[in-house]
């Protein structure tokens, strides 16, 4: 690693008053540094350095401002550096007024960066409560979102996985979830977005969290959100269900085409079924969930679904569904207080069961499987950077 005098001097050359050659050269330098982990423990004692790889995503070279984003992003990918990025270097202004500028061409970039800085409830508190400071505010990252084409220059998909990174924090929840802004209605429509498996991820996510507050299952499961279709249909296929099956089922799941497919992404039919066992947890929203005859598509896609991970959560769905209602008073599943001993019983349980799987994929990997589903086959975007 540079010792103090080379540092000094490095430093010296990150300025946007330097020539261009010598600039991108000390750029270049920066980013390797980054790429390593020794690298980035260097720079996390050096605030100087962060502050002026913000300075020069300014500069009139393009090459040196896309090393200094791609510098940042790997910076903010490890998580010791999410504090000096935020209180030393205060990243965040910046980084939120060029997110919004809808002509500006690095703005993906910064979706990665604050996707990054948000995933750990300390700095995502950080990223909530600039946004507020700044005047931005969560509508406005809500409309961004919602908005197809608003910066041409930029896709903006990893708007969707910072949403669900900020509804760790109840603040967001209220927001999302308040019954006079329509909020949820307007990102309902993404869990089926085609053209990007980020954006679609990070929207489901979004819901998952939303729905651990229960007081507004009744209502997200009402006509006035009517939030079960979205949940379903990317579970549901082109499997022929019974005449009293289909009549059963929400209007939007009725009679489905031969050629329906499922989503393809298994993290998100996982995220799918955690948000639809959520909305079990009170009487009412299982009584719902029954009316609406869930169980069908859910037991055809118990029948389609090979990746063990899916299954388990599916089969733990379809026993909420199908078996009997708790004793009263454990009525609410998010409110019953486990007994200790009973408690470290079911993590062992859950240990066992997490083993299994483990082998059970192994085997599959290792064995391959015929009939498996094409989009299986295919590679998988993460829905985090």
């Amino acid at each position: 690693m540079l010792n103090d005098k080379e540092a000094q001097d490095l430093l010296g050359f990150l300025t946007p008053e330097m020539r261009p050659d010598v600039k991108g050269q000390a750029t270049a330098y920066i980013l390797g540094l980054t790429g390593t982990k020794d690298g980035c423990r260097y720079l996390r004692g050096k605030p100087d350095f962060l502050k002026a790889l913000l300075s020069l995503t300014s500069d009139a070279s393009v090459a040196v401002v896309k090393d200094c984003y791609h510098a940042l992003i790997n910076l903010s990918a490890d998580e010791t550096l999410h504090e000096p990025m935020v209180k030393e270097a205060n990243v965040l202004p910046r980084l939120f007024h060029n997110l919004l500028d809808p002509e500006y061409a690095f703005a993906d970039r910064i979706c990665t960066i604050l996707t990054n800085l948000s995933r750990h409830e300390k700095t995502c508190k950080a990223v909530f409560r600039v946004l507020q400071e700044e005047g931005i505010g969560l509508a406005k990252i809500v409309e961004v979102f919602c908005t197809e084409g608003y910066n041409a220059k930029a896709s903006l998909h990893y708007l969707g996985p910072l949403l669900s990174n900020l509804t760790q924090l109840p603040e967001t929840r209220q927001f999302i979830l308040d019954k006079n802004r329509c909020v949820v209605q307007r990102l309902l429509p993404f869990t089926q977005y085609e053209a990007s498996t980020v954006r679609r991820g990070g929207v489901v996510g979004t819901l998952r969290n939303c729905c651990f507050d229960y007081a507004y299952h009744e209502w997200l499961l009402s006509d006035a959100v009517d939030i079960l279709p979205f949940l379903l249909l990317p579970l549901a296929g082109p499997e022929e269900l019974s005449e009293e099956e289909n009549e059963g089922l929400p209007v939007d799941l009725q009679y489905l085409p031969e050629d329906k497919k499922r989503e393809e992404d298994p993290d998100i039919r996982q995220m799918l079924i955690e948000t639809v066992l959520l909305l079990t947890a009170t009487k009412t929203g299982r009584q719902i969930l029954k009316d609406k005859n869930v169980y069908p598509i859910m037991r055809e896609f118990h029948k389609w679904e090979k990746d063990p991970h899916v299954v388990s959560s599916c089969e733990k769905l379809v026993q909420v569904l199908i078996g009997d209602e708790p004793e009263p008073g454990m009525d609410n599943l998010l409110e019953v207080n486990i007994p200790e001993d009973v408690e470290e019983k079911l993590r062992l349980w859950d240990a066992k069961e997490q083993e299994q799987l483990e082998k059970e994929k192994e085997e599959f990997l290792k064995t391959g499987c015929e009939g498996r589903a094409e989009s299986e086959s295919s590679d998988h975007k993460e829905l985090q950077p």
